[in-house]
């Protein structure tokens, strides 16, 4: 798996957005993004805020092959945390993303589709 691959893991399984990292690293999101996919090579200060932000190691952030271990530490003032301990091949981190992206589209459509419902029964509440 390689950095960029790794980078974007535990972006997601910390739950954040491209936008906060870019953010965070001052940065632009295209140029994050770009980061993300591995169209441009990361600097090593770069790499070491974003192992300071996901609380990992930076030397987990490396590694040559198909398997990889992180510790990560997930949560928020609001609530104690928690440590888990990822451990995954790269296509089934692959399968993963891509299933949580699949839940994340399903949901946006759901909210979506609830509002326009609302909508409309406010309209009609509002012509009785």
């Amino acid at each position: 798996m390689s950095v960029h691959e790794k980078i974007r893991f535990v972006r997601l399984a910390k739950g954040w957005t491209q936008e906060y990292l870019a953010e965070k690293l001052e940065m632009s999101v295209n140029g994050y993004g770009d980061l993300e996919r591995g169209k441009n090579d990361i600097k090593l200060s770069k790499l070491k805020q974003l192992s300071e932000l996901f609380g990992v190691e930076l030397s987990e952030l490396f590694g040559t092959n198909e398997k990889a271990t992180f510790n990560l530490i997930i949560g928020d003032s609001n609530q104690a945390l928690t440590f888990q301990s990822f451990t995954f091949e790269n296509s089934e981190l692959k399968h993963t993303v891509e299933k949580q992206q699949i839940r994340n589209d399903d949901k946006d459509k759901e909210i979506a589709l609830l509002k326009r419902i609302i909508e409309l029964m406010e309209t009609k509440n509002t012509e009785q």
